[in-house]
């Protein structure tokens, strides 16, 4: 009885992790294509499995996007220090935006991921912290420089870059690389000789809420 316990024991530990592989695969496409908010329904689909089946080895969406987003961004930390390491601030800044750019472009789960507060998302909050880190410490710099404009705040830059990131995919759905533009003239937006500013910045607690109501991408509809 003992043995035939631990013959069973191995072919069914083996079925549930490829059954949490074929849901990470899947739901990678589906975020990839639709956002984070493409339908569970369908992933499960996607992986050839049942939805119980799916809510077993992810509870929650968030436990989901967790799991197939651990470790994707990486390349953005690594992004920010190489950043933060070059010989002046404007340098690192266009490269790191220009990097972050490209993986905004390249796919929408990441863009959600990059450009809105969600919470529940474990893996994001290094990403994210080290994101802002990196923009205010090269934005004081380029300041203190005489490279970025001196009224500028660390939230409208970051506000700034999440609203014109959310606009990526879309833009990128009829011209490839028209982000590029886009973020060339961003910038020049940041120089001392623009415009200055009207009103006030927002403080760090208004930039959460605004990226909270911007929400996800929502899939397309057939």
């Amino acid at each position: 009885m003992v043995r035939s316990g631990t013959e069973q024991s191995g072919p069914v530990r083996r079925d549930a992790r490829r059954n949490r592989e074929r849901l990470v695969a899947a739901a990678r496409e589906a975020f990839a294509a639709q956002g984070l908010e493409a339908p569970l329904d369908d992933i499960a689909r996607r992986a050839g499995v049942g939805n119980a089946t799916l809510y077993r080895h992810f509870p929650t969406r968030a436990a989901l996007v967790d799991e197939v987003f651990r470790g994707a961004l990486a390349g953005t930390v690594e992004a920010g220090e190489e950043a933060r390491a070059a010989a002046d601030a404007w340098t690192g800044l266009t490269g790191y935006l220009e990097a972050v750019f490209t993986v905004l472009a390249a796919d929408r789960g990441t863009n959600d991921l990059m450009t809105t507060g969600l919470e529940g998302v474990r893996s994001l909050d290094e990403v994210h912290v080290h994101n802002h880190e990196t923009v205010r410490l090269l934005l004081e710099r380029g300041q203190r420089e005489g490279t970025v404009r001196p009224d500028l705040a660390c939230e409208d830059l970051l506000f700034t870059l999440a609203a014109l990131g959310r606009a990526v995919p879309a833009l990128t759905a009829v011209v490839p690389d028209g982000w590029r533009r886009c973020l060339s003239l961003f910038l020049d937006g940041l120089r001392p000789q623009a415009t200055a500013l009207p009103s006030v910045p927002l403080t760090a607690p208004q930039l959460a809420d605004v990226l909270r109501e911007l929400g996800p991408h929502r899939p397309s509809r057939g």
